[in-house]
């Protein structure tokens, strides 16, 4: 069994995100990627990097085989990457266009939860208490 080189946090309670993380799990023939639904009761931030469920549903996270925590588009680029398709998320480590995509990523982080009719992420934090 090759072994994970990825621990991929994901909101399983996202339509978008399941849709995604469904299109990276039939890429990943090689089961470099490991799953992990923040939305699940069962999430326990300990056994991740101690990334909170507020963190997690703020931005996207990842974890590599070695602890580095990445967020954001670097978690798209190397999850990619590991599925064999990088060139897809190449340009956005690129000077000028990489952090104008990391600005429209942030942005769509802040609404996706309105934008997927979703209750807001103090809503969804209240609801864990």
């Amino acid at each position: 069994m090759t072994p994970k080189k990825l621990v991929l946090l994901f909101d399983g309670g996202c339509p978008l995100c399941q849709r995604e993380v469904s299109f990276l799990r039939s890429r990943d023939s090689l089961a470099r990627i490991s799953f992990v639904d923040i939305d699940s009761p069962e999430y326990n931030p300990e056994l991740y990097s101690g990334i909170s469920y507020r963190e997690a549903m703020g931005t996207i996270h990842a974890i590599t085989s070695s602890g580095e925590v990445l967020t954001g588009v670097r978690v798209f680029r190397e999850v990619y990457r590991l599925v064999g398709l990088a060139w897809i998320y190449a340009p956005t480590s690129w000077p000028v266009f990489g952090p104008l995509i990391e600005e429209v990523y942030r942005l769509w982080a802040g609404w996706r939860l309105r934008l997927t009719r979703r209750p807001s992420l103090e809503q969804l934090c209240k609801s864990r208490e």
